[in-house]
């Protein structure tokens, strides 16, 4: 037993699962649709299986925004502002989930996703080309505000594929290429993760043993993952976004009708 917590074999599946997470979500978003049930799998607490989830996500995503930065594939008038407005938004959804059932929001984009999935599938040219140049620049802020509330409310809320709505937002109305999107999102998501990451420590739920082995894991896919987006033309990270949304479908599914 590792700690006395979790045998080692679920210490090396959920290893594999947290860098498989990494790799994918650094891509396209949607990493927690594998790394927490990985968590829960094991039998940890559920308050510590996502307040470590949380602490290797966010250093996960912090290599990804590195290498995507170093890339030049930030969009920085779109990334700051959500960024920002993600803090505020994961505010509101802590008070908004004491008097709401989150269940209501996982409907509402349990029917909404099979949408997106099919626009993906059969429009093969978005997030192709970079025309942000065409969003006048106060207007792109305005977006890229509403967007870092909205998603990070979402996130508070319900969760899984944070990254993947704001990649398609930042795409369809900032009209970002699908790399400065990703790169983008990540800045995004690396906020709304450490502010996440911050509640959970000061509230003493992490697990820093267990929280270390599985972050170094996630910065390893992370890093595998946006190296490989950089390389490859938009169309890999469509393709890779169309696979989220799936997945996405099938987990809130789930928890939807189980």
């Amino acid at each position: 037993m590792f700690l006395g917590l979790i045998t080692y074999p679920k210490l090396i599946f959920l290893c594999a699962a947290v860098f498989l997470a990494g790799f994918i979500d650094s891509i396209a978003g949607g990493g927690g649709i594998i790394s927490i049930p990985a968590y829960l799998l094991t039998g940890l607490d559920p308050k510590v299986a996502f307040a470590c989830n949380k602490t290797s996500a966010c250093l996960g995503t912090t290599l990804a925004a590195g290498k995507y930065i170093r890339s030049g594939e930030v969009n920085w008038t779109v990334a700051i502002p959500s960024a920002i407005a993600a803090l505020v938004g994961a505010r509101i959804a802590s008070l908004v989930v004491l008097a709401l059932d989150p269940a209501i929001f996982q409907r509402i984009i349990l029917f909404v996703l099979p949408f997106v999935a099919i626009f993906l599938i059969f429009k093969r040219d978005f997030g192709s080309t970079d025309a942000s140049g065409d969003v006048p620049k106060g207007k792109m802020i305005a977006f890229s505000i509403l967007i870092g509330l909205l998603i990070a409310f979402y996130d508070g809320l319900v969760g899984p594929g944070t990254g993947t709505f704001a990649i398609i937002a930042f795409c369809s109305l900032c009209k970002l290429d699908l790399k400065k999107a990703s790169g983008s999102a990540k800045i995004f998501n690396w906020a709304s993760n450490f502010a996440s990451m911050i509640s959970f420590i000061l509230a003493g739920k992490v697990i820093w043993a267990i929280a270390l082995i599985t972050a170094a894991c996630s910065m390893a896919g992370n890093f595998m993952g946006a190296s490989m987006a950089i390389k490859k033309n938009p169309a890999f990270i469509r393709v890779m976004l169309t696979v989220v949304c799936g997945l996405l479908l099938l987990k809130l599914g789930s928890d939807v009708l189980f």
